[in-house]
Parts: C-alpha cells; sequence; structure tokens
C-alpha cells in the first residue's frame, strides 16, 4: 500500500497494481446469521471474498462495510466483527485497506473487495460449454441451519460451530482451480439457491443443466429440520420463483427439492470443468480441503425445454 489504510485516517487508499492484470471488483454486507460477533465477522467476509475467486481471481485489497448500534451494544462486539473480517481478509492475501461506518438500529457487516485478474483467463456465467461437468465445492444447507440457530433449536450451539466451519471457509481452492485449469464457467452458490444460480449460469452460457439432486452434498441435519418446516422465508422465495422456470423428474423427494433452492450465505463454487479435467480438479480440492462433489453436466440447450433439469 503506498498511502492510506487503517492506521493512518485517511479517507482513501493508494494500492499499487500489477502490470497486464485486469480489476474485479464486488461488495456484499448483511446482518448476523450466528450469534457470535468474530464468527459472523468472518462469515460475512468469506462471503464477500468468494465473488472475487468466483471469477479466477485474487482478492487485492479490502474495505470494511460497518452498521452498527453503537448506543445499544459495547464496542466489544463491534472489534470482535471487524477482527474475524480481518482474519479472513488476512488469509486471503488481501490488504486491508479502511472502510466506512454509521450508526444504525441494526448490525450489518461486508467489504468491499477490490481483486486482481488475468484478462484472457477468468470464468463467468456466460462460460460454460455443452459436455462440461460440474463440480460444487461445499455442501448446501446454510439458509435452513441459520433459521434453526435463530430459534436457538436445542443443540444450537453446535449447530453454529458447522454453520462456521461451513461458511467461514474461503473459496480459495476453488479459484486457483478456475486459473491453473483454466476454467471459464462458474459461479458462488449464494442467495439465490444452487437452483438459481445453475438457473443464471444456464441462461447466461445458453445450456441446458442437468442436475444430478441426490449427488448434491447436504450438511449434517439440513434435512431433517427442512422436514420441520424450517425452510427460511428467502428460500421459500427462491423455490417459488426459480422452481417454475425449471424442469423436474418425476418421484423427486420435495423436501430435498426444496433445499435445491435454499438460500445460502458464503456458499461453495460451482465449477464447469472439460471432461478430462474433472479428477485433477476434484483433487485439487480435496488436497486444499475442500468437499467437492461432481453433481451434473452441461448439455446443448433443447428447444422449449427448460435450461434447468432436475434429476
Amino acid at each position: 500500500m503506498l498511502a492510506g489504510g487503517p492506521g493512518d485516517n485517511e479517507d482513501a487508499a493508494i494500492v499499487s497494481f500489477p502490470a497486464g492484470k485486469a480489476l474485479v471488483q464486488t461488495v456484499d454486507f448483511f446482518t448476523p446469521m450466528v450469534n457470535d460477533p468474530y464468527r459472523f465477522g468472518r462469515i460475512a467476509a468469506a462471503n464477500a471474498l468468494s465473488d472475487v475467486y468466483a471469477m479466477g481471481g485474487e482478492p487485492w485489497a479490502a474495505m470494511n462495510i460497518v452498521c452498527f448500534p453503537a448506543k445499544k451494544l459495547p464496542m466489544e462486539v463491534l472489534t470482535e466483527i471487524l477482527r474475524g473480517g480481518a482474519d479472513a481478509v488476512a488469509e486471503a492475501g488481501a490488504i486491508p485497506s479502511g472502510g466506512h461506518s454509521v450508526e444504525d438500529d441494526e448490525i450489518k457487516y461486508g467489504l468491499s473487495v477490490s481483486g486482481l485478474v488475468d484478462p484472457g483467463r477468468f470464468a463467468s456465467n456466460r462460460g460454460v460449454e455443452p459436455g462440461d461437468e460440474l463440480i460444487l465445492t461445499k455442501p448446501i444447507g446454510t439458509g435452513v441451519l441459520a433459521t434453526a440457530v435463530k430459534g436457538e433449536m436445542p443443540g444450537f450451539e453446535e449447530i453454529e460451530e458447522l454453520i462456521f466451519r461451513t461458511c467461514g471457509r474461503l473459496n480459495k481452492a476453488g479459484g486457483a482451480v478456475i486459473r491453473e485449469l483454466g476454467v471459464t464457467g462458474a459461479t458462488d452458490i449464494t442467495g439465490f439457491g444452487l437452483g438459481g444460480h445453475l438457473l443464471e449460469l444456464a441462461g447466461a452460457s445458453g445450456v441446458r443443466i442437468e442436475l444430478r439432486m441426490h449427488d448434491v452434498p447436504l450438511l449434517p441435519g439440513a434435512l431433517d429440520m427442512a422436514s420441520m418446516g424450517m425452510l427460511p422465508a428467502g428460500s421459500i422465495c427462491n423455490r417459488n420463483h426459480y422452481l417454475p422456470h425449471a424442469e423436474a423428474a418425476d418421484g423427486l423427494d420435495p423436501i430435498r427439492l426444496d433445499l435445491m433452492f435454499d438460500a445460502q450465505t458464503s456458499g461453495g463454487l460451482l465449477l464447469a470443468v472439460k471432461p478430462g479435467q474433472l479428477d485433477q480438479a476434484m483433487s485439487m480440492l480435496e488436497d486444499a480441503g475442500d468437499q467437492p462433489a461432481h453433481v451434473g453436466t452441461a448439455h446443448a440447450r433443447e428447444q422449449g425445454r427448460p435450461a434447468l433439469f432436475i434429476v
């Protein structure tokens, strides 16, 4: 960093930029999904950083975005939120370059992230081709689990720990796969759920995606909690909006099908790799500690049929 940063009280930061690279930018912030402030800060930061990884970029600089009820809560809570975010930014190898805060009645936190990407070697929603195999790098179900935590179900402390281990994990390994294998089609799975983001991917790329529902890994307890009616409102909206635009095979478990549209926070990446790269990509992710699953295949678009087929 040439100037600015948290310690200098500057209103802006100057960061050197490597030659031959392009800029990838994103911003994301939200209200707490867990009770522990440090965990919330870490998860919110990981969620924002994920947008850069999903394009094959590397986070370069990050700025905090904070809303906090300073008159109602002790400043130690804010300190812990920022510490969680700072730890995620440090793990990503990015520069913490300041940010902005406002007093608000409700806690909100996230990051504005600037990243580096090779302008001739990046992934996007429009880069999936027929024949590509689809890899999901994290299990799904965080929306349902977060609802259980908010409702303080029996054992919610253990559920929060599971959410933290999953959502607080960076998608760094997925970003490396994109760069090293030249993956051109990818997205991260967040608020629209797996099904919603697959429809976006298929629509932008002009392909038809077959999702093998029973190959999609679920977080422990997610199916049971969904069967108890703990699908959050956002997930229900996803299902009601996106499912009519998809085709589902007969006889599918309706609860598991609901989870395909469960709104995720800091979910995994969805990578579209060539068939000959599948084993290498899976090995790279497993060696990095991810839990990848081969969940589907892209096909040529068929006239008159939806872009997403769930089997």
